[in-house]
């Protein structure tokens, strides 16, 4: 099993509530702590996802640093209101303006974008918005507890 130094919070038995997988997920753990591959040392904090390998030992399956979390929630979050009203438009996107919205960040800007580059975008982002809907029972929640959480933050 890997060593845990320098982890200082966790979720453990995550296993137990991965979503679709919940009862049977091989990620087993969360946890934050000093970052522990080679391409995050520079960052301060990481967050790691610990799967569970064919021996039954945890090992880090994959690693974020803190800021690239926030990133994917950025993305994620703008995803999905975007999708709340890409019914009204008959591709579910414009062809002619794939950009969603440029978010601000650190002195530059994080363009969240319909993918052009897909060639099969429009069956794609069909079955995406289709996920999307048919994961709302899983995001909901979560996305309630994110934002009561948020909320505490700005008294912060």
């Amino acid at each position: 099993m890997e060593k845990m130094e320098k982890i200082v919070v966790q979720a453990s038995e995550y296993d137990l509530v991965d979503g679709r997988n919940a009862g049977h997920s091989r990620v087993k753990k969360l946890t934050l702590g000093a970052p522990r591959l080679p391409e995050n040392q520079q960052m301060e904090v990481a967050a790691q996802l610990w799967r569970e390998n064919e021996e039954g030992e945890l090992e880090v399956a994959a690693e974020l640093a803190i800021h690239q979390v926030f990133d994917l929630m950025l993305l994620l979050s703008r995803t999905l209101l975007y999708f709340k009203d890409a019914y009204r438009m008959p591709l579910l996107y414009d062809p002619e303006n794939p950009l969603v919205e440029r978010i601000g960040v650190q002195g530059g800007a994080l363009p969240v974008e319909i993918c052009l580059d897909n060639p099969a975008i429009q069956q794609d982002i069909q079955q995406f918005s289709q996920s999307l809907s048919n994961l709302g029972e899983l995001t909901g929640e979560r996305l309630r507890r994110l934002t009561a959480i948020l909320d505490e933050l700005k008294l912060y």
